[in-house]
Protein backbone atom coordinates (compact mmCIF):
# COMPACT_ATOMS: atom_id res chain seq x y z
CA UNK A 1 0.00 0.00 0.00
CA UNK A 2 1.39 3.35 -0.99
CA UNK A 3 2.58 5.89 1.90
CA UNK A 4 -0.32 8.03 3.06
CA UNK A 5 -0.19 11.69 1.71
CA UNK A 6 -2.11 14.12 3.98
CA UNK A 7 -2.58 18.09 2.81
CA UNK A 8 -3.65 19.38 5.71
CA UNK A 9 -5.39 23.05 6.71
CA UNK A 10 -5.59 24.48 9.67
CA UNK A 11 -8.28 26.91 10.12
CA UNK A 12 -8.19 28.60 13.43
CA UNK A 13 -7.99 32.52 13.98
CA UNK A 14 -4.65 32.99 13.75
CA UNK A 15 -5.04 31.76 10.16
CA UNK A 16 -7.18 34.55 9.78
CA UNK A 17 -4.27 37.04 10.56
CA UNK A 18 -2.01 35.27 7.64
CA UNK A 19 -4.69 35.80 5.09
CA UNK A 20 -5.44 39.30 5.78
CA UNK A 21 -1.65 39.64 5.41
CA UNK A 22 -1.83 37.76 2.38
CA UNK A 23 -4.24 40.06 0.75
CA UNK A 24 -2.35 43.19 1.47
CA UNK A 25 0.48 41.86 0.27
CA UNK A 26 -1.41 41.24 -3.28
CA UNK A 27 -2.22 44.65 -3.31
CA UNK A 28 1.06 46.16 -2.45
CA UNK A 29 2.31 43.89 -5.05
CA UNK A 30 4.50 46.02 -8.26
CA UNK A 31 5.40 45.33 -11.27
CA UNK A 32 8.94 43.98 -9.68
CA UNK A 33 7.24 40.40 -8.71
CA UNK A 34 5.20 38.88 -7.02
CA UNK A 35 5.30 38.17 -3.11
CA UNK A 36 4.71 34.64 -1.37
CA UNK A 37 1.49 33.76 0.12
CA UNK A 38 2.24 32.05 3.55
CA UNK A 39 -1.44 30.94 4.16
CA UNK A 40 -2.93 27.53 3.12
CA UNK A 41 -5.80 28.69 2.73
CA UNK A 42 -4.49 29.43 -0.95
CA UNK A 43 -4.46 25.88 -1.74
CA UNK A 44 -7.61 25.79 -2.53
CA UNK A 45 -7.96 29.41 -4.05
CA UNK A 46 -6.60 31.23 -7.46
CA UNK A 47 -6.22 35.15 -7.27
CA UNK A 48 -8.58 36.26 -10.26
CA UNK A 49 -6.69 38.97 -12.43
CA UNK A 50 -8.41 42.65 -11.63
CA UNK A 51 -11.40 43.70 -13.34
CA UNK A 52 -13.44 46.42 -14.09
CA UNK A 53 -14.37 47.28 -11.02
CA UNK A 54 -10.27 47.08 -9.73
CA UNK A 55 -11.54 44.47 -6.90
CA UNK A 56 -9.01 41.88 -5.89
CA UNK A 57 -11.07 38.64 -5.90
CA UNK A 58 -10.54 34.82 -4.88
CA UNK A 59 -11.88 32.06 -6.94
CA UNK A 60 -12.65 28.75 -5.20
CA UNK A 61 -10.17 25.69 -7.44
CA UNK A 62 -12.99 23.12 -6.81
CA UNK A 63 -16.31 25.05 -7.45
CA UNK A 64 -15.76 27.95 -8.97
CA UNK A 65 -17.15 30.22 -6.17
CA UNK A 66 -15.55 33.16 -5.88
CA UNK A 67 -15.21 35.75 -3.27
CA UNK A 68 -13.89 39.73 -2.82
CA UNK A 69 -10.28 39.09 -1.77
CA UNK A 70 -10.31 42.01 0.63
CA UNK A 71 -9.58 42.95 4.61
CA UNK A 72 -12.45 45.68 4.60
CA UNK A 73 -15.04 42.95 3.32
CA UNK A 74 -13.97 40.29 6.07
CA UNK A 75 -11.30 36.79 5.37
CA UNK A 76 -13.92 34.27 6.71
CA UNK A 77 -16.04 33.97 3.82
CA UNK A 78 -12.99 31.90 2.23
CA UNK A 79 -12.53 29.85 5.23
CA UNK A 80 -16.16 28.98 5.44
CA UNK A 81 -16.27 27.64 2.04
CA UNK A 82 -13.65 25.15 2.34
CA UNK A 83 -15.65 23.21 4.98
CA UNK A 84 -18.61 23.16 3.05
CA UNK A 85 -17.38 22.56 -0.82
CA UNK A 86 -19.55 20.09 -2.45
CA UNK A 87 -16.74 19.37 -4.81
CA UNK A 88 -14.64 18.50 -1.93
CA UNK A 89 -16.05 15.30 -1.35
CA UNK A 90 -14.86 13.70 -4.42
CA UNK A 91 -13.58 10.04 -4.26
CA UNK A 92 -11.66 9.68 -7.87
CA UNK A 93 -8.50 8.99 -8.84
CA UNK A 94 -6.60 7.74 -5.57
CA UNK A 95 -9.66 7.17 -3.60
CA UNK A 96 -9.32 10.07 -2.01
CA UNK A 97 -11.40 11.29 0.69
CA UNK A 98 -12.00 14.14 3.05
CA UNK A 99 -12.41 14.31 6.67
CA UNK A 100 -13.48 17.28 8.71
CA UNK A 101 -13.00 17.80 12.18
CA UNK A 102 -13.66 21.36 14.13
CA UNK A 103 -10.85 23.34 13.24
CA UNK A 104 -9.06 21.90 10.31
CA UNK A 105 -9.94 20.46 6.68
CA UNK A 106 -7.61 17.61 5.62
CA UNK A 107 -7.44 15.33 2.47
CA UNK A 108 -6.14 11.83 2.95
CA UNK A 109 -6.33 8.54 0.92
CA UNK A 110 -8.44 5.72 2.81
CA UNK A 111 -6.66 2.84 4.59
CA UNK A 112 -7.67 -0.64 4.21
CA UNK A 113 -8.47 -2.03 7.86
CA UNK A 114 -8.16 -6.14 7.61
CA UNK A 115 -9.68 -6.03 10.70
CA UNK A 116 -12.68 -4.03 10.06
CA UNK A 117 -13.18 -6.07 7.04
CA UNK A 118 -13.73 -9.19 8.66
CA UNK A 119 -16.28 -7.28 11.32
CA UNK A 120 -18.21 -6.69 8.08
CA UNK A 121 -18.19 -9.89 6.79
CA UNK A 122 -19.31 -11.72 9.90
CA UNK A 123 -22.05 -8.94 10.28
CA UNK A 124 -23.43 -9.54 6.42
CA UNK A 125 -23.74 -13.52 7.09
CA UNK A 126 -25.45 -13.06 10.56
CA UNK A 127 -27.91 -9.81 9.46
CA UNK A 128 -29.04 -11.89 5.98
CA UNK A 129 -28.74 -15.31 7.18
CA UNK A 130 -25.87 -16.09 4.49
CA UNK A 131 -23.69 -19.54 4.43
CA UNK A 132 -20.15 -19.58 5.95
CA UNK A 133 -19.44 -20.41 2.05
CA UNK A 134 -20.58 -16.85 1.14
CA UNK A 135 -17.09 -15.10 1.67
CA UNK A 136 -15.59 -17.75 -0.61
CA UNK A 137 -18.21 -17.21 -3.99
CA UNK A 138 -16.67 -16.15 -6.69
CA UNK A 139 -18.19 -13.07 -7.49
CA UNK A 140 -17.95 -12.03 -4.07
CA UNK A 141 -14.30 -12.12 -3.98
CA UNK A 142 -14.20 -10.28 -7.04
CA UNK A 143 -15.98 -7.34 -6.04
CA UNK A 144 -13.82 -7.55 -2.96
CA UNK A 145 -10.62 -7.11 -5.56
CA UNK A 146 -12.19 -4.83 -7.33
CA UNK A 147 -12.27 -2.37 -4.47
CA UNK A 148 -8.81 -2.84 -2.86
CA UNK A 149 -6.48 -5.60 -5.13
CA UNK A 150 -4.71 -6.42 -1.66
CA UNK A 151 -7.64 -7.70 0.20
CA UNK A 152 -7.13 -10.43 2.46
CA UNK A 153 -8.89 -13.75 1.44
CA UNK A 154 -11.26 -14.91 3.92
CA UNK A 155 -12.43 -18.82 3.78
CA UNK A 156 -15.66 -20.25 5.67
CA UNK A 157 -13.32 -21.56 8.47
CA UNK A 158 -11.97 -17.86 9.59
CA UNK A 159 -15.67 -16.63 8.81
CA UNK A 160 -17.42 -19.16 11.30
CA UNK A 161 -14.62 -18.21 13.68
CA UNK A 162 -15.27 -14.65 13.32
CA UNK A 163 -19.50 -15.59 13.88
CA UNK A 164 -18.74 -17.73 17.00
CA UNK A 165 -16.52 -14.76 18.30
CA UNK A 166 -18.89 -12.51 17.89
CA UNK A 167 -21.52 -14.99 19.55
CA UNK A 168 -19.38 -14.66 22.81
CA UNK A 169 -18.74 -10.97 22.90
CA UNK A 170 -22.88 -10.64 22.66
CA UNK A 171 -23.65 -13.26 25.01
CA UNK A 172 -21.32 -11.53 27.83
CA UNK A 173 -23.19 -8.11 26.94
CA UNK A 174 -26.54 -10.27 28.04
CA UNK A 175 -24.81 -11.75 31.04
CA UNK A 176 -23.92 -8.22 32.13
CA UNK A 177 -27.34 -6.60 31.58
CA UNK A 178 -29.01 -9.68 33.40
CA UNK A 179 -26.59 -8.92 36.56
CA UNK A 180 -27.49 -5.35 36.51
CA UNK A 181 -31.30 -6.39 36.30
CA UNK A 182 -32.67 -5.69 39.91
CA UNK A 183 -36.34 -7.07 38.68
CA UNK A 184 -37.23 -10.20 37.25
CA UNK A 185 -36.72 -12.16 34.15
CA UNK A 186 -40.34 -13.51 32.29
CA UNK A 187 -39.10 -16.50 30.05
CA UNK A 188 -41.02 -18.11 26.97
CA UNK A 189 -40.11 -21.22 25.00
CA UNK A 190 -41.05 -23.62 22.32
CA UNK A 191 -39.91 -26.41 20.23
CA UNK A 192 -40.09 -25.96 16.50
CA UNK A 193 -39.14 -28.78 13.91
CA UNK A 194 -37.06 -28.58 10.77
CA UNK A 195 -38.22 -29.44 7.30
CA UNK A 196 -35.93 -32.72 7.87
CA UNK A 197 -37.73 -33.38 11.21
CA UNK A 198 -34.83 -31.93 13.41
CA UNK A 199 -36.01 -30.29 16.66
CA UNK A 200 -34.83 -27.41 18.36
CA UNK A 201 -35.82 -25.36 21.18
CA UNK A 202 -35.84 -21.65 21.11
CA UNK A 203 -35.50 -19.87 24.78
CA UNK A 204 -36.90 -16.25 25.09
CA UNK A 205 -36.27 -13.83 27.88
CA UNK A 206 -38.19 -10.46 28.34
CA UNK A 207 -37.24 -8.39 31.39
CA UNK A 208 -37.06 -4.42 31.95
CA UNK A 209 -33.18 -3.26 31.85
CA UNK A 210 -31.83 -0.57 34.36
CA UNK A 211 -33.05 2.58 32.23
CA UNK A 212 -36.25 1.07 32.66
CA UNK A 213 -36.51 -0.22 28.91
CA UNK A 214 -38.47 -3.74 28.11
CA UNK A 215 -36.08 -5.50 26.62
CA UNK A 216 -36.57 -9.51 24.71
CA UNK A 217 -33.41 -11.83 23.83
CA UNK A 218 -33.36 -14.64 22.81
CA UNK A 219 -31.10 -16.78 24.59
CA UNK A 220 -31.07 -20.32 23.03
CA UNK A 221 -31.84 -21.49 19.60
CA UNK A 222 -30.46 -24.96 20.18
CA UNK A 223 -30.61 -28.64 18.91
CA UNK A 224 -33.58 -30.50 21.14
CA UNK A 225 -33.00 -34.42 20.17
CA UNK A 226 -35.82 -36.89 20.67
CA UNK A 227 -37.41 -38.02 23.03
CA UNK A 228 -39.69 -34.61 23.67
CA UNK A 229 -40.83 -36.16 27.39
CA UNK A 230 -41.51 -33.52 30.02
CA UNK A 231 -37.87 -34.65 31.90
CA UNK A 232 -35.90 -34.40 28.84
CA UNK A 233 -37.32 -30.35 28.35
CA UNK A 234 -36.63 -29.87 31.93
CA UNK A 235 -33.27 -30.85 31.92
CA UNK A 236 -32.85 -29.16 28.69
CA UNK A 237 -34.59 -25.72 30.43
CA UNK A 238 -32.46 -25.87 33.70
CA UNK A 239 -29.14 -26.43 31.86
CA UNK A 240 -29.37 -23.58 29.75
CA UNK A 241 -30.89 -21.50 32.77
CA UNK A 242 -28.01 -22.44 34.73
CA UNK A 243 -25.52 -21.07 31.87
CA UNK A 244 -26.88 -18.04 32.06
CA UNK A 245 -27.46 -18.12 35.62
CA UNK A 246 -30.39 -16.49 36.26
CA UNK A 247 -32.43 -19.47 37.57
CA UNK A 248 -32.92 -16.61 40.83
CA UNK A 249 -34.22 -14.27 38.59
CA UNK A 250 -37.10 -15.86 37.43
CA UNK A 251 -40.72 -14.53 37.19
CA UNK A 252 -42.87 -16.49 35.11
CA UNK A 253 -42.54 -19.26 32.05
CA UNK A 254 -44.63 -19.40 28.87
CA UNK A 255 -45.18 -22.52 26.98
CA UNK A 256 -48.10 -24.00 25.04
CA UNK A 257 -50.46 -26.58 26.22
CA UNK A 258 -48.54 -29.46 25.10
CA UNK A 259 -48.49 -32.48 27.89
CA UNK A 260 -44.76 -32.74 27.80
CA UNK A 261 -44.48 -29.33 28.92
CA UNK A 262 -46.74 -29.16 32.26
CA UNK A 263 -44.76 -31.97 33.42
CA UNK A 264 -41.39 -29.98 32.68
CA UNK A 265 -42.43 -26.82 34.00
CA UNK A 266 -44.16 -28.43 37.01
CA UNK A 267 -41.03 -30.17 38.14
CA UNK A 268 -39.17 -26.87 37.60
CA UNK A 269 -41.22 -25.33 39.63
CA UNK A 270 -40.86 -27.09 42.14
CA UNK A 271 -37.22 -27.34 41.85
CA UNK A 272 -36.66 -24.01 41.91
CA UNK A 273 -39.61 -23.57 44.79
CA UNK A 274 -37.26 -26.05 47.01
CA UNK A 275 -34.55 -23.19 46.60
CA UNK A 276 -36.84 -20.47 47.38
CA UNK A 277 -36.23 -18.78 43.95
CA UNK A 278 -39.83 -17.95 42.74
CA UNK A 279 -41.78 -15.16 44.25
CA UNK A 280 -45.45 -15.87 44.93
CA UNK A 281 -44.46 -19.62 46.07
CA UNK A 282 -44.27 -19.96 42.19
CA UNK A 283 -48.22 -18.75 41.90
CA UNK A 284 -47.85 -17.25 38.70
CA UNK A 285 -44.49 -19.46 37.07
CA UNK A 286 -46.67 -21.44 34.28
CA UNK A 287 -48.30 -19.03 31.93
CA UNK A 288 -49.87 -20.45 28.95
CA UNK A 289 -50.10 -19.13 25.70
CA UNK A 290 -52.76 -17.03 24.69
CA UNK A 291 -51.82 -17.40 20.98
CA UNK A 292 -51.66 -21.26 21.26
CA UNK A 293 -55.28 -20.79 22.80
CA UNK A 294 -56.90 -18.75 20.34
CA UNK A 295 -55.37 -20.98 17.51
CA UNK A 296 -56.83 -24.02 19.30
CA UNK A 297 -60.40 -21.93 20.12
CA UNK A 298 -60.27 -21.16 16.03
CA UNK A 299 -59.36 -24.81 14.88
CA UNK A 300 -62.48 -25.73 16.98
CA UNK A 301 -64.83 -23.42 14.91
CA UNK A 302 -63.46 -23.80 11.72
CA UNK A 303 -64.13 -27.52 12.23
CA UNK A 304 -67.97 -26.93 10.84
CA UNK A 305 -67.03 -25.67 7.47
CA UNK A 306 -64.02 -28.20 7.37
CA UNK A 307 -65.55 -29.47 4.20
CA UNK A 308 -65.72 -26.35 2.19
CA UNK A 309 -61.62 -25.79 3.53
CA UNK A 310 -60.57 -28.90 2.80
CA UNK A 311 -62.08 -28.19 -0.89
CA UNK A 312 -60.09 -24.79 -0.82
CA UNK A 313 -57.00 -26.42 0.13
CA UNK A 314 -57.13 -28.86 -2.26
CA UNK A 315 -58.02 -26.04 -4.60
CA UNK A 316 -55.28 -24.31 -4.48
CA UNK A 317 -52.76 -27.16 -4.30
CA UNK A 318 -53.97 -27.85 -7.55
CA UNK A 319 -52.81 -24.62 -8.70
CA UNK A 320 -49.93 -24.11 -7.22
CA UNK A 321 -48.42 -27.86 -7.20
CA UNK A 322 -44.71 -28.53 -8.09
CA UNK A 323 -45.66 -30.05 -11.27
CA UNK A 324 -48.28 -27.76 -12.13
CA UNK A 325 -47.33 -24.87 -14.38
CA UNK A 326 -49.58 -25.91 -17.10
CA UNK A 327 -52.35 -25.99 -14.39
CA UNK A 328 -51.29 -22.46 -12.93
CA UNK A 329 -51.31 -20.52 -16.78
CA UNK A 330 -54.97 -22.10 -17.20
CA UNK A 331 -55.97 -20.74 -14.13
CA UNK A 332 -54.32 -17.42 -14.79
CA UNK A 333 -55.91 -17.75 -18.07
CA UNK A 334 -59.35 -18.23 -16.35
CA UNK A 335 -58.50 -15.45 -14.26
CA UNK A 336 -58.13 -13.05 -17.22
CA UNK A 337 -61.17 -14.30 -18.67
CA UNK A 338 -63.54 -13.33 -16.05
CA UNK A 339 -61.62 -9.91 -15.75
CA UNK A 340 -59.79 -10.58 -12.20
CA UNK A 341 -56.29 -9.32 -11.75
CA UNK A 342 -53.47 -11.64 -11.16
CA UNK A 343 -50.96 -9.72 -8.82
CA UNK A 344 -52.18 -10.92 -5.23
CA UNK A 345 -51.50 -14.70 -6.22
CA UNK A 346 -52.84 -17.85 -4.11
CA UNK A 347 -51.35 -18.00 -1.04
CA UNK A 348 -51.22 -21.42 0.90
CA UNK A 349 -51.82 -22.00 4.61
CA UNK A 350 -49.80 -23.35 7.36
CA UNK A 351 -51.79 -26.33 9.79
CA UNK A 352 -50.49 -24.52 12.84
CA UNK A 353 -50.89 -20.93 12.14
CA UNK A 354 -54.83 -20.02 11.67
CA UNK A 355 -54.02 -16.73 10.62
CA UNK A 356 -52.80 -18.62 7.02
CA UNK A 357 -56.10 -19.78 7.47
CA UNK A 358 -57.71 -16.90 6.82
CA UNK A 359 -55.08 -16.01 4.01
CA UNK A 360 -55.57 -18.48 1.86
CA UNK A 361 -59.76 -18.10 2.32
CA UNK A 362 -59.44 -14.37 1.44
CA UNK A 363 -57.29 -14.93 -1.63
CA UNK A 364 -59.66 -17.85 -2.64
CA UNK A 365 -62.50 -15.68 -2.01
CA UNK A 366 -61.43 -13.32 -4.95
CA UNK A 367 -60.95 -15.66 -7.18
CA UNK A 368 -64.13 -17.34 -6.88
CA UNK A 369 -64.97 -17.28 -9.98
CA UNK A 370 -61.35 -18.19 -11.62
CA UNK A 371 -62.23 -21.64 -10.01
CA UNK A 372 -65.86 -21.95 -11.53
CA UNK A 373 -64.36 -21.54 -15.03
CA UNK A 374 -61.38 -23.69 -14.32
CA UNK A 375 -63.32 -26.69 -13.41
CA UNK A 376 -65.84 -25.98 -17.06
CA UNK A 377 -62.04 -26.09 -18.25
CA UNK A 378 -60.47 -28.79 -17.08
CA UNK A 379 -62.30 -32.50 -16.45
CA UNK A 380 -59.56 -33.19 -13.85
CA UNK A 381 -60.08 -30.46 -11.51
CA UNK A 382 -62.67 -32.22 -9.10
CA UNK A 383 -62.41 -30.10 -5.90
CA UNK A 384 -63.80 -26.84 -6.64
CA UNK A 385 -66.53 -25.83 -3.70
CA UNK A 386 -70.21 -25.66 -4.31
CA UNK A 387 -72.02 -22.03 -4.32
CA UNK A 388 -73.06 -22.82 -0.84
CA UNK A 389 -69.88 -23.70 0.62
Amino acid sequence: MEKESVESVALSDDDDNIIAEDIRQLNSTTTKGKKTLKSKVWNFFDILPLGADKKLKSQCKKCGAQYIASSKYGTGNMRRHIKVCKRNDTRDIGQMMISRNTNNLSLSSIQYDSKKFRELAMAAIVMHDLPFQFVEWAGIRAIYQYLYPDVDTLIRNTAKVDVLKAYQREKLKIKAMFEQVSGRVSLTSDLWSSCISDGYMCLTAHFIDKDWRLQKRILNFCFMPPPHTGVALLEKIFDLLCGWKIEDKLFSLTLDNASSNDVSVEALGSQLQLKGLLPCNGEFFHLRCCCYILNLVVQDGLKHIDRAIKKIRESVKYVKGSHSQVRKQKFLDCAKLVSLGVKKGLRQDILTRWNSIYLILDSALLYRRAFEHLALSDSNYRSCPSAEE
